[in-house]
Parts: structure tokens; C-alpha cells; sequence
């Protein structure tokens, strides 16, 4: 390959990465979602006759350009997790995106090699992508589907198979669009099928959409309501430890108005919203979290400790549900903990790891995810970026029939950045997916409230004291992707594999 020819093959990804970022949660370009791979699969069809390697190599940068646009918030969260030098933060940054932007790079390598063996490349698309976003392991999972989060007609369809179907809905456009226009180019007949295949795929998610919408709108209406209040005490990231008191006066001070006028039925407190450290055992946290000062039910954030028998403690991630009392009706640990930030990797082989990174906190997995009381109701509790993890929540929501989702996170540590923002999109798709609602608490936003339709009833801004509330219909029911999880991703894995590596017919390259 020439370098004019290299030069316009990585132009084009370049210019796919930037609208795939664009395009996606954050920025919000939504449009450019279904056009943003476009240049890719231009530039990959460019470098396919030099070998696999040279696809690869295109499309992992392809992911890279895309995943810094998307991720550049890394740098803020190890600056301040880790305490590392600005270029230093960059660096181990870059390795990280370099990894997430491999998901990418897989899926353009499996197209290829689909492309080579005679496939549809509309088919052979919708498959790559779906099978490498259900099996590609990252730190923070994200669904390429998640750019159509502010549009609720279209996010209906994930009551059927998840996330991976608006992920499906984008990239069989992008795909039926260059079916089209590589048609053209090579003077060929236009080709029919898959493009029509495609139109029909979107007229049908509008319409479930619309009529789905309507039925949840209905279940809603008739179902029985909670108040529920949120408290955003906008503390900052070491001030929660430098200051824990001023934290639990916030907190108390905040609730205490929100009784004074609305006298709800739950107010929920943000991840470590006590940040002091409570007994393993605690029954009453009246005095030692209220003071005395809050006389409502409080779903809150917290911090355990227990001893094992050799005298060592033992940390978790709490959340702690109390009645009007102060009594504890009812706990849950954090299963799914932050590498580097609640724990590192290795770290108990390698203690010296800890003193290394001195932010980082050392607790202990959670092991259940049983339902917190809130009188004759269910809450399924998720902390931190479990919101984030659907077959996480799916098993949540499996195992206890919850009537309503509470998040309870700390965003504080990405900055003003997009992250709180991408967080709030992408947890959207867990109230649409069991048609509950979803509320989220935060220390320094965004706090808010999704219905179950995934539509927003309410939301904060970011680093600002602000008290929210709502009315939420306490829901239950099953949904097909409560029932079949990610079917689309297994079937998906499956066709890939298949097109990848089993030829269609002879004449390669023919399509």
C-alpha cells in the first residue's frame, strides 16, 4: 500500500472516529450515529486486498480516535484516584483507550473477514458489532445504541433484547447506506434486500415505540405512588474525607427541608453519603447518621466494617434503608467495584500497590443483590456504575421483582466533564429494558429521575446543591429481555463466527 493510499485510509477512520464520538452520549450529535461508519467501512474496503493486520490496524485506530472523544474524561478521574502527573494520567489514558478502542478494531477485522468470505455486508455488520459489544470486557461498558438515549421512541425496542438492538438499529443504516453507495461506485445493480430490510427494522421500532410507549403510559397511571426526594449535597472529592462533617450536615440539613415541604416517603442520599464508617451490625443510625434531625424513611450511601477472625478489617460499599426511626430495615454491598478506585487489581498480592496509589480505597465485593424494604415496596438498589451493567440489573431485577430502581453514585471524581452526563444517558436503557422507574441520586450530579419509558421526569445540574423529587409509580411485570436477556448478542456471536470463518461460496471478494 502506498502512503497516499495509507494517508486516505486513515483520513476516512479519522473522520469516522470523530463522528462516532460526536454522535454518541455527551456530545449528543445524534444524527450522526447512523452515518458515522460510513468512512469506516470506505476505508476498510481500502486496505482489505493488503491482509487482516492491515484492517486491524485501521480499525483499532479507527477506535481509538472514537474512544478519546468518547473517554477523555479518564484523565480527570486517575488524576484524581490516582494523584499521578497530568502526562502521566495521559499516558496510562491512552493505554486504557488503546484497549477499549480494541473492541473496534475486532469488529472491523470480523466485517472484513465476513466481506471476504462472500457475505452481506449490512449482515455481516449488525453481527460484528453486537457480538463484540457483548463479549469485549471494559472497564466502563457502553452500547453504541446509547446515542438515541433522548429519543424515547426508539429506546422501546430494548424491552425486547436489551441495548444491543438500538446498537443494531444504528449500524444496519450505516451499513445499508454503504451497501448502496459501494454499489454505485463499482456500477453495479443497487441492491434491494438489505437496505429494505433496514427501512423495515426502523418502521417497526417507531411504531413499537409509539404503541409501547401508550401501554407503559397506561401500567404508570394506574399504578400505585411513592414521593420520593433526592439530595444533591454537591461535596467535593477529598472534602468528603477531609470534611466528613460538613458532609453529614448537608445531608441532614437537605432532608430536613425537603420534610418541612413535601413530607415524602423516601429520601435517598448519594454513594457514601455518610462517609463515616458504620458496624458491620448497626441496627439504629438515628443519632449517629440523623442526629436526631430526620424523621422520613432515607435510602443512603454508606461505609461498613467488620473484623475477621485475625483482627483485619474488612471494608464495603453500602447502602443502608432506614425507617422513620433510624432503624435499618434493610442493607446492600456493592458487587461491582471501580478498579483503581475502590479497589486495584492484584492489590492483595502486591500490597505496595495501595501505598502506590494512595486514593485508591481497598473494600471488599458485595455477594447478593437482595431487595431494600420501602414498606410493602421493593428497591433494587444499584451503586455506582452498576446502573451501567445490564445483565447486572437484569439479575437484580430477576431474583427480587423490584417495583422501583434507585442508583446511588458519585460522579465527583470525572470533573466537569461529560461523564456525569454519559452515566445519566446510558442508565436510561435500564428503565426501558424492565419498565421500572429509575432514579438516581448523586453527590454532585446528575441527580434525576427516568420514567419507564426512559423518558426524563426530572434532573440536576452538576457541582450544585439542589434537592429533587418526584412522584414514582411503584411497577412490576416482566419484559422479553427481562426473560431472554441478550438473545441478539448470542445470536449475533454465533453468525459472526460462522461468516468469519466458513466460506459462502468461491469467488471471494465478490460482493
Amino acid at each position: 500500500m502506498s502512503w497516499r493510499e495509507r494517508g486516505i485510509a486513515y483520513g476516512l477512520a479519522t473522520f469516522a472516529g470523530v463522528l462516532t464520538f460526536l454522535g454518541f452520549a455527551g456530545f449528543d450529535l445524534w444524527p450522526l450515529a447512523f452515518v458515522a461508519f460510513v468512512p469506516l467501512f470506505v476505508a476498510i474496503d481500502r486496505v482489505r486486498p493488503f491482509g487482516g493486520f492491515a484492517v486491524l490496524r485501521l480499525a483499532v485506530y479507527f477506535g481509538f480516535v472514537a474512544d478519546w472523544g468518547g473517554y477523555y474524561w479518564l484523565v480527570e478521574m486517575m488524576k484524581s484516584f490516582s494523584g499521578f502527573s497530568v502526562p502521566l494520567c495521559i499516558f496510562f489514558a491512552s493505554i486504557l483507550i488503546l484497549y477499549t478502542g480494541g473492541s473496534f478494531g475486532l469488529f472491523g477485522w470480523l466485517w472484513a473477514r465476513a466481506r471476504d468470505r462472500g457475505y452481506n455486508i449490512t449482515i455481516a455488520a449488525v453481527c460484528a458489532l453486537l457480538a463484540c459489544e457483548f463479549v469485549y470486557p471494559l472497564l466502563f461498558p457502553f452500547f453504541y445504541g446509547a446515542s438515541f438515549h433522548m429519543l424515547p421512541v426508539l429506546l422501546q425496542i430494548a424491552d425486547l433484547g436489551g441495548a444491543l438492538l438500538l446498537t443494531a438499529l444504528a449500524i444496519s443504516v450505516n451499513a445499508a447506506i454503504y451497501e448502496l453507495v459501494e454499489a454505485r461506485l463499482r456500477k453495479a445493480t443497487l441492491p434491494w434486500k438489505a437496505p429494505a430490510a433496514t427501512f423495515a427494522f426502523v418502521a417497526f421500532t417507531l411504531i413499537y415505540g409509539v404503541v409501547r410507549i401508550d401501554q407503559i403510559d397506561a401500567r404508570t397511571a394506574a399504578a400505585p405512588k411513592q414521593t420520593i426526594a433526592m439530595v444533591q449535597a454537591n461535596m467535593g472529592i477529598f472534602a468528603k474525607r477531609e470534611d466528613a462533617d460538613e458532609g453529614d450536615r448537608r445531608h441532614r440539613a437537605q432532608s430536613a427541608a425537603i420534610e418541612r415541604e413535601l413530607h415524602p416517603d423516601l429520601i435517598v442520599w448519594p454513594e457514601s453519603g455518610f462517609a463515616h464508617f458504620l458496624p458491620r451490625d448497626v441496627q439504629n443510625v438515628s443519632r449517629s447518621v440523623f442526629n436526631g434531625q430526620v424523621h422520613t424513611p432515607v435510602l443512603f450511601g454508606g461505609l461498613s466494617l467488620e473484623f475477621d477472625e485475625t483482627g483485619g478489617s474488612i471494608s464495603y460499599n453500602t447502602a443502608y434503608m432506614t425507617d422513620g426511626l433510624g432503624n435499618v430495615r434493610g442493607t446492600y454491598d456493592k458487587t461491582y467495584l471501580l478498579a483503581f478506585g475502590e479497589y486495584i487489581p492484584f492489590g492483595d498480592v502486591f500490597p505496595s500497590l495501595y501505598r502506590i496509589s494512595a486514593n485508591s480505597g481497598h473494600f471488599t465485593r458485595g455477594s447478593h443483590v437482595r431487595a431494600l424494604p420501602l414498606g410493602e415496596y421493593r428497591v433494587s438498589t444499584l451503586i455506582c456504575y452498576e446502573d451501567i451493567i445490564p445483565s447486572f440489573v437484569r439479575r437484580a431485577v430477576t431474583e427480587v421483582n423490584p417495583h422501583v430502581l434507585i442508583n446511588i453514585t458519585n460522579d465527583a471524581w470525572f470533573g466537569n466533564t461529560h461523564e456525569p452526563w454519559i452515566h445519566f444517558a446510558l442508565a436510561k436503557f435500564r428503565a426501558v429494558e424492565h419498565h421500572r422507574f429509575l432514579l438516581r441520586a448523586t453527590n454532585s450530579g446528575v441527580s434525576g429521575v427516568m420514567d419507564a419509558s426512559g423518558r426524563v421526569v426530572t434532573h440536576s445540574g452538576v457541582f450544585i446543591q439542589e434537592n429533587l423529587h418526584a412522584e414514582v409509580a411503584m411497577l412490576q411485570g416482566s419484559t422479553v429481555y427481562e426473560t431472554l436477556g441478550d438473545w441478539s448478542g448470542w445470536l449475533s456471536l454465533v453468525g459472526i463466527l460462522w461468516m468469519a470463518f466458513r466460506r459462502k461460496f468461491a469467488t471471494a471478494r465478490s460482493t
